[in-house]
C-alpha cells in the first residue's frame, strides 16, 4: 500500500532554503481548518483548536487506513491576519486572527469528517462544530524557512514585505501562511523548523 505524504508529493513546498526567498506556485489544497483569535501562547481556544484539529484529523486517518488508503497527517499550518498588519512586525499578539489547519488528501470528504468528528465526541473533545473542510488555493506565492523562535520572525517578515515584495513588484494576495515543521513542545525554540509564505500578485 503506497503511503501518500503531502511533505514528499510536494518537496519544493515543504523543504525551502533559509537563507534566500524563493517565489513558487502553490496549487489547491484541502484543509480541516478552525478559526480563532488571540495570543498562540496564552488563548485557551488555540490550545483547544489543536486539540480538535489532531484528534479528528487522526481519527480520519486511521479511518482512511483500515479502508485502504493510507496516509501520514499533515504539518500543522496557520494563516494569520490582523486589522493592523504591523501586529505581525511588532510581534502584537493579542490581536492576532487565526486559521489553524492540517492538509487532508483530496479523497477525504463530509462523510469522513462527520465520521472523525463522532469518533473525537466520543472521547469527549470540545470545539468539533467549529471544524470544517474547506480548499485553499494561493496560487503565485514567496516563501522561506525560518530557523528558530516565533518571536524572531518578525525581521524576516519586515525584510518580505518592505524589500522583497516591492523590488520584484509584488503585492499582498492573501493572509501570511505559516508550516510548522517542528514540534515546539520537544525542539528548542533556537531550532524550530518554520515556512513562512506569503501569497502575492503582480502589482
Amino acid at each position: 500500500m503506497d503511503k501518500y505524504d503531502v511533505r514528499k508529493q510536494f518537496k519544493e513546498l515543504y523543504a525551502p532554503r533559509t537563507r534566500d526567498f524563493e517565489v513558487v506556485t502553490v496549487p489547491p489544497f484541502q484543509y480541516l481548518m478552525v478559526d480563532g483569535q488571540g495570543n498562540p501562547g496564552t488563548a485557551p481556544a488555540y490550545a483547544a483548536a489543536l486539540e480538535a484539529l489532531y484528534s479528528v484529523s487522526y481519527a480520519i486517518k486511521f479511518a482512511s487506513k483500515n479502508a485502504g488508503r493510507d496516509y501520514a497527517v499533515g504539518p500543522l499550518e496557520g494563516l494569520w491576519t490582523a486589522d493592523d498588519p504591523r501586529a505581525f512586525t511588532a510581534r502584537d499578539k493579542d490581536s492576532w486572527k487565526w486559521t489553524m489547519m492540517v492538509p487532508q488528501p483530496g479523497w477525504i470528504g463530509s462523510n469522513e469528517l462527520q465520521a472523525g468528528v463522532a469518533k473525537a465526541a466520543a472521547k469527549g473533545i470540545p470545539g468539533l462544530d467549529a471544524l470544517r473542510l474547506e480548499t485553499l488555493d494561493e496560487g503565485l506565492s514567496v516563501q522561506i524557512l525560518h530557523l528558530g523562535s516565533y518571536d524572531d520572525e518578525g525581521p524576516v517578515l519586515h525584510r518580505l514585505h518592505s524589500e522583497f515584495m516591492p523590488a520584484h513588484g509584488y503585492g499582498f494576495a492573501g493572509p501570511h501562511h505559516e508550516i510548522y515543521l517542528s514540534d515546539p513542545r520537544k525542539v528548542a525554540p533556537e531550532k524550530l523548523r518554520t515556512i513562512l509564505r506569503q501569497p502575492v500578485r503582480l502589482l
